[in-house]
């Protein structure tokens, strides 16, 4: 993967993983992360939200 290249993926049955050098912002630009990888949250279940916490394991989430 390049230096400047973001990638986001749908993880089969999971979250959206995002790899890359990538800060993410709330709606007022206030910054949350700023990794090279991290995991959102989709099955809305996750007690870490927008972070993944791997509920969607145990809640049945397919998607």
């Amino acid at each position: 993967m390049s230096e400047n290249k973001v990638e986001i993926k749908f993880a089969k049955n999971g979250p959206i993983l995002v790899k890359g050098n990538c800060e993410m912002v709330d709606s007022e630009g206030k910054a949350i992360a700023a990794k090279e990888s991290f995991a959102l949250c989709r099955c809305g279940g996750s007690k870490n939200k927008p972070f993944c916490d791997g509920t969607h394991k145990t809640n049945g989430f397919q998607g």
